[in-house]
């Protein structure tokens, strides 16, 4: 198995380090920037950020209009080009212009060179700041520098860096603030990672509002923002620095620091940028904004191999990890899809729900959502027609749990044996009884026959049971389970079907422990088609035996289709989330089942009923996901032996 190297795989590690400064004397700063350095290089970090005015202080007041104070800097600065030792490194400093204007500045190296100067755009001149006393504002500025120590170098605000085709821009503390921040202006341009050097003091309810505009900027620009403001080194004369270092990604905050440490540590994380790149792809309102042409400099340092990310890659991507906000998503996931069904039984005039349980997972979250929806409408239970329909491989721990979770909530489920229709029907066919396809297909039809019909007969609508991670993979009969009235569970993909019976059975415990208890034992039931023939007490056709284990299918659905991520990539991820769990030809194994499985059933797909978007993955053939019906998995198949 060959070597990672997640850098060429779209990730790049950037590291922010709110560092303690010594107030007007930037030949110490620069020396205890370049000891900080030191110690990234050997972390593999690409991007390293400082705070703003870190070369001098941001405190420094009336100081910035010393030329002993200024002179210094630059030498600080002229230290920092010769010296730097990482890739991308962006430093905050003063700067005096020819024509007299001092601007606060971000001062960006590569390569023992000034790549250029990017100044402040906005400055805060009200409450406790008075940046207008020393700095004039950058907006507008758009200068070349020919400097006798750092050459000829840009100031301006419109200018990006390319680092190995990882765009880069910056802007200072406040231009975050502004309704019109730069950062959106250099991410329209093609900037996919914006760094902000900050001095953000820290009063009551500041960090909560300072972390929702770093994570909504990141959101709306699509991209990733790196935020490192200064800490308690600072004068704290009349206020106080906290140090807080942010890393969002995509409206995620991906790393956070502490504040108010007496000990500031670095931030350092990884930043996944081919996702970036893919969902502006995705995103074509993105493009129609008018874009202004920014100068793009070009950084010479490659950024060095990363062979282990900094980052956790999650085993459940489609699970929150926070337990609150689990909870949350389950019951607006729930809420979400009882209100498409209650929308769907209006729209049809429907009489009643006819729904097939199985007491297994997914019938039992359609069960569920039937009764949120049912109360949405002003129904009692009994608008519900649970039916549950045994056949040659039903188990009586599946059949017993239907039956008890309908009478618990007040319904008798029909029960109708398939047994003697299947019979039947192999029997016009000519085809013997066995376990094979078509004895398995006869039943899943017989089934959806029954249903349908019974809906017909008492006009309601059929509720489809199917969840996403079962029509990724093709795992229904075409014409059969794979068709209802209305499917609820279509964008619900297994792992997370789990979590939210969980979560409802939790709520319900106290109410009533039988029903959570009911629910408890359907979680623990080995998921099963049930279509082999058995002796009614084991279940002996197991699915994940049979295509694999589905939190290894909804980690390659979710990276393939969310990310637009190749196998390779996704191998990657895969055995460093499951390093534990699962050995690397075992995540081969089930991968290739994967994409043979999802490129071949997209005919599946194509024909899906109706039913609600959950969250950013879903393969409605009308909305998210359009694909012919005929490609085929020859490339990936390649792609995923050659990893073996």
């Amino acid at each position: 198995m060959t070597d990672t190297n997640f850098s060429e795989l779209g990730y790049l590690r950037v590291a922010a380090i709110p560092f303690e400064p010594t107030i007007a004397e930037p030949s110490k700063n620069a020396a205890a920037i370049l000891e900080h350095i030191s110690n990234l290089r050997e972390g593999k970090v690409s991007i390293a950020l400082f705070p703003e005015l870190c070369l001098s202080g941001y405190t420094a007041e009336d100081l910035f209009l010393s030329d002993g104070l200024l002179i210094a800097c630059r030498e600080g600065l002229a230290t920092l080009v010769s010296k730097s030792s990482v890739p991308f490194l962006v430093v905050g400093t003063p700067w005096l212009m020819r024509d007299g204007r001092l601007i606060n500045c971000a001062a960006v190296i590569s390569e023992n060179r000034l790549l250029g100067l990017i100044p402040k755009s906005f400055l805060p001149n009200y409450q406790e700041f008075y940046e207008k006393r020393w700095f004039s504002p950058g907006g507008e500025i758009n200068e070349v520098e020919n400097d006798p120590i750092f050459g000829t170098f840009p100031v301006r605000t419109d200018i990006l860096f390319d680092l190995s085709g990882t765009l880069i821009g910056a802007e200072i503390c406040e231009d975050l603030w502004a309704p019109m921040p730069p950062s959106s202006r250099a991410s329209i341009a093609g900037a996919h990672v914006i760094l902000n050097l900050s001095a953000s003091n820290e009063i009551v309810n500041k960090a909560r509002y300072r972390r929702d505009l770093v994570r909504i900027a990141s959101a709306k620009n699509i991209g990733a923002y790196v935020y490192c403001s200064s800490n308690v080194s600072e004068s704290t004369k009349d206020i106080v620095f906290g140090g807080h270092c942010l890393v969002a990604e995509c409206g995620e905050i991906i790393a956070e620091s502490a504040r108010l440490s007496e000990s500031p540590e670095t931030l350092v994380t990884d930043l996944d940028v081919s996702k970036i790149k893919h969902d502006r792809r995705q995103n074509k309102t993105f493009f129609e904004n008018p874009v202004k042409r920014f100068s793009v400099r070009t950084c010479q340092a490659a950024p060095p191999s990363i062979e282990k990310l900094n980052r956790i890659v999650s085993k459940h991507p489609f699970v929150p990890k926070d337990s609150v906000e689990l909870n949350e998503r389950a019951f607006e996931i729930l809420d979400i899809q009882s209100s498409g069904l209650a929308r769907r039984v209006l729209a049809s005039n429907s009489k009643c729900l006819v729904i097939g349980i199985s007491g297994g997972l997914d019938s039992t979250l359609a069960f569920i959502v039937s009764i949120m929806a049912t109360r949405k409408l002003g129904k009692t239970n009994d608008f519900i027609y649970p039916v549950t329909m045994p056949g040659p491989g039903t188990t009586n721990r599946t059949k017993d749990n239907a039956i008890k979770l309908g009478e618990l909530f007040g319904i008798r489920p029909e029960i109708i044996s398939i047994d003697s229709a299947v019979e039947a029907h192999l029997l016009n066919l000519r085809h013997e009884i066995g376990n094979d396809i078509v004895f398995e297909n006869a039943q899943a039809r017989e089934r959806t026959k029954l249903l349908f019909n019974l809906a017909n007969k008492m006009s309601g609508i059929v509720v489809g049971t199917g969840d996403l991670s079962e029509l990724a993979l093709g795992w229904c009969t075409f014409n059969a389970d794979h068709i209802s009235g209305y499917n609820v569970n279509v964008g619900v993909p297994k792992t997370l079907v789990k979590f939210i019976i969980s979560c409802y059975a939790d709520s319900v415990e106290q109410e009533d422990p039988s029903i959570s208890e009911t629910l408890r034992d359907v979680l623990d039931t080995p998921i099963s088609p049930e279509l082999l023939k058995n002796d009614g007490d084991q279940i002996n056709q197991e699915t994940e035996a049979i295509v694999g284990p589905y939190e290894l299918h909804d980690f390659f659905l979710f990276h393939f289709v969310r990310n637009g991520s190749t196998p390779t990539r996704i191998f990657h991820l895969c055995r460093t989330a499951f390093s534990s769990v699962y050995t690397e030809l075992e995540i081969l194994k089930w991968m290739k089942i994967f994409f043979q499985r999802f490129m071949s059933q997209q005919f599946k797909r194509t024909t899906l009923p109706p039913g609600p978007k959950i969250g950013t993955v879903s393969l409605s053939p009308r909305g998210d996901w359009r694909m012919p019906d005929e490609v085929d998995s020859d490339e990936i198949i390649r792609e995923i032996d050659q990893l073996a």
